[in-house]
C-alpha cells in the first residue's frame, strides 16, 4: 500500500470534517509539489553528507530521490 504524503493526509482530515471547498485543487497541487521539493532537498543534503563523512551512501546502491518518491506515493 502506498503512503499518503502530509498534504494529501491534510485534505482528507479537512474533507472528512466537511472543510471540502477550502482548498482548490491548484492549491492542493502546488502543496504537494511544494512538500515534494523539501523532502528532495532533504534527500540530496543526506547523500551529500554520505559522501563527505565517506559513507558511500551516495554511491553504494544510489537510489534517486526520483524513485523513492515514486515508489513510496504514487498510486
Amino acid at each position: 500500500m502506498k503512503q499518503q504524503t502530509a498534504v494529501e493526509w491534510l485534505v482528507s482530515i479537512l474533507n472528512k470534517e466537511g472543510f471540502a471547498p477550502v482548498l482548490t485543487d491548484k492549491e492542493i497541487q502546488q502543496a504537494k509539489e511544494m512538500d515534494k521539493k523539501s523532502h528532495e532537498e532533504t534527500w540530496d543534503a543526506a547523500h551529500q553528507t554520505g559522501r563527505f563523512e565517506g559513507k558511500g551512501i551516495a554511491e553504494e546502491n544510489y537510489y534517486t530521490f526520483e524513485q523513492y518518491y515514486k515508489e513510496t506515493y504514487s498510486k
